[in-house]
């Protein structure tokens, strides 16, 4: 795979500091340990982009939790993007009559995400809720009721902390914007 380089003398400019990261997913933490204080919820992180903030966040939780993992793509459906939803890799634990929560990356439009929550509604979970780190509600095309949310952020492409850009720069321990120049169709 070809490196994808910033341009020549551009900087990502950094939007959370891994500092910032670290309190917020903290909280995060905190909230989902006082909420099912009493129960063993499962948390299901949606691959990749995930994988870092449900890292950080199931340390965080000091109550006795379950993961699992889902991979899903989409595609555009006639130049609509999130069109179709296909699953990659589905949940390896049942969750009829037990809490769940998605562990979202980012939200954006929101296709991806309902389809996941009428998918996993239809599995007959006690609960279901959705903790995303990042919410970009400006690009919503679906409501949804997102229980936990680390950060807003506005409509600018971004990267690091788990979000990649041709699946480079997941491993930043920062989120920052990048550069529209870098940016190729």
């Amino acid at each position: 795979m070809k490196k994808t380089p910033l341009p020549e003398g551009m900087d990502l400019q950094v939007l959370y500091s891994e500092e910032r990261i670290r309190t917020r997913v903290k909280e995060l933490g905190g909230m989902i340990s006082a909420d099912y204080a009493d129960q063993l919820p499962l948390l299901v992180a949606i691959l990749k982009g995930s994988v870092v903030f449900l890292s950080d966040l199931i340390r965080s939780v000091t109550i006795p939790i379950q993961i699992d993992f889902m991979a899903i793509s989409s595609f555009e459906s006639a130049g609509k993007p999130g069109g179709v939803v296909r699953i990659l890799k589905d949940l390896d634990i049942p969750v009829s009559g037990r809490p769940v929560i998605i562990v979202e990356d980012i939200i954006d439009t929101g296709l991806t995400a309902g389809y996941l929550v009428k998918n996993i509604r239809a599995r007959d979970p006690e609960s279901l809720e959705i903790c995303g780190l990042l919410d970009r509600g400006v690009r919503r095309l679906v409501r949804l009721p997102m229980k936990y949310v680390g950060f807003e952020v506005p409509d600018r492409f971004i990267v690091g902390y788990g979000l990649d850009y041709r699946q480079q720069y997941r491993n930043l321990p920062h989120i920052a914007f990048l550069p529209e120049e870098s940016i190729e169709d």
